[in-house]
């Protein structure tokens, strides 16, 4: 730079150009609102919707077109958007494929913060949102109407565990014209392949096994569909759902091992489950790969493996009041939402406020997940909890 600029200018203004192929393993953090242009025909010719060009840091930079991509292949989709939470995705959906006096069908045992939008769509947006049986599978087919435009499936379900035929239910959605979306945030992509299975737009929340130090929020919807990529990449971008730089590297650091942890988080959450099941204060382990548990045969022919993430049913004996003291009692499970991370959770849920059929009404249910810590300390600490029972 000319020595006659003044130093603030200079401060400003750099002539330096770093030499040419430097190479690391790491993804560069691109921090950009402002995206900068060649020349005024670049400006005016970009497409914020391509992404063989960029237009402005709220619509993809490098660090967050490498994440999207990643995303995309292990899910064997061709299409990836990043959102800044699992529920914001979730509002994405709904806002790009329903209008007022649409349709939407939604499973009973579905991530409340989902029926809670479904909700408020109802009551201030003109859309109906109906709830369904998990395990309906072919039978969905009665309940389409006409004006349905889109059903949410979740496998399982986050709290209650159902498995639902997936196959069945996207099958009978496309043939009246429905579009089906799928929370496959329990599997990560890893144990369910939901885009192969039928799905039309598969969500995630990164949150969990993707993030996998519980210091995030962020979710991802990915298609293979190139109008359906569009019609979210508008919602998208009308709610100006950005996500920021250094959380998406987050993610793009954790995503080597992600597979690593799923496979041991499964195998040490089979293992307690097992030993839970053996528990007399226990009436039922929730967990799809135990054959009592609704839906496991769709688990054992569509899934190849499960991560960290069960429910349990105390004995009718016990009141909700006893087991708030057992959850109270642990010390190595720590009581709290979300999960995927290192650190072993517990939470109590009230499922009979949203399901007043289910067939497990009257029982105290508390999900569990199963961390990175030695299942030996995790039994133990689970053996003296229940010492608040004698």
């Amino acid at each position: 730079m000319s020595k006659s600029k003044e130093r603030q200018t200079k401060l400003l203004h750099s002539d330096y150009q770093p030499p040419a192929d430097f190479g690391a393993f790491p993804t560069p953090v691109y921090h950009a609102s402002t995206v900068l242009f060649k020349s005024v025909a670049a400006m005016r010719s970009r497409d914020w919707q391509s992404r063989d060009s960029y237009t402005y840091g709220l619509h993809g930079t490098p660090t967050t077109f490498t994440l999207e991509e990643q995303l995309a292949q292990i899910e064997g989709g061709n299409h990836c958007i990043l959102a800044p939470s699992g529920l914001a995705a979730i509002a994405i959906v709904d806002f790009a494929f329903l209008r007022s006096g649409d349709d939407v069908l939604i499973p009973e045992n579905v991530y409340n913060p989902n029926r809670e939008l479904g909700n408020w769509l109802t009551h201030d947006f003109g859309v109906t949102a109906r709830y369904y049986d998990p395990m309906i599978g072919a039978g969905i087919a009665d309940l389409i109407r006409p004006d349905t435009r889109l059903i949410w499936a979740e496998t399982p379900g986050s709290v209650t565990m159902e498995v639902p035929d997936i196959p069945a239910i996207c099958k009978a959605a496309h043939e009246k014209g429905a579009i089906v979306a799928v929370d496959n945030t329990w599997s990560a992509g890893l144990g369910f392949d939901a885009l192969s299975h039928g799905a039309d737009v598969v969500l995630h929340a990164l949150t969990k096994y993707q993030g996998g130090a519980s210091d995030l929020l962020m979710g991802a919807l990915i298609t293979r569909d190139d109008d359906l990529h569009r019609k979210l990449s508008v919602a998208h971008m009308r709610f100006g759902m950005g996500v920021g730089a250094d959380d998406v590297y987050l993610v793009l650091r954790s995503l080597p091992t992600m597979k690593l942890r799923f496979e041991k988080h499964g195998k040490a959450a089979m293992e307690i489950a097992s030993w839970l099941k053996s528990r007399p204060e226990i009436s039922r382990v929730l967990h799809p790969a135990f054959e009592d548990c609704p839906g496991h045969e769709f688990f054992k022919r569509d899934f190849t493996g499960a991560g960290g993430l069960f429910s349990v049913l105390f004995d009718k004996r016990y009141s909700e009041k006893q087991t708030d003291r057992f959850v109270e009692a642990l010390q190595l499970f720590k009581l709290g939402f979300s999960w995927g991370g290192a650190h072993s959770l517990c939470a109590p849920f009230r499922i009979m406020d949203d399901r007043k059929d289910w067939g497990y009404n009257g029982h105290q249910l508390v999900r569990f997940y199963i961390g990175l810590e030695e299942t030996q300390d995790l039994i133990a600490d689970l053996e003296q909890a229940f010492t608040v029972f004698s």
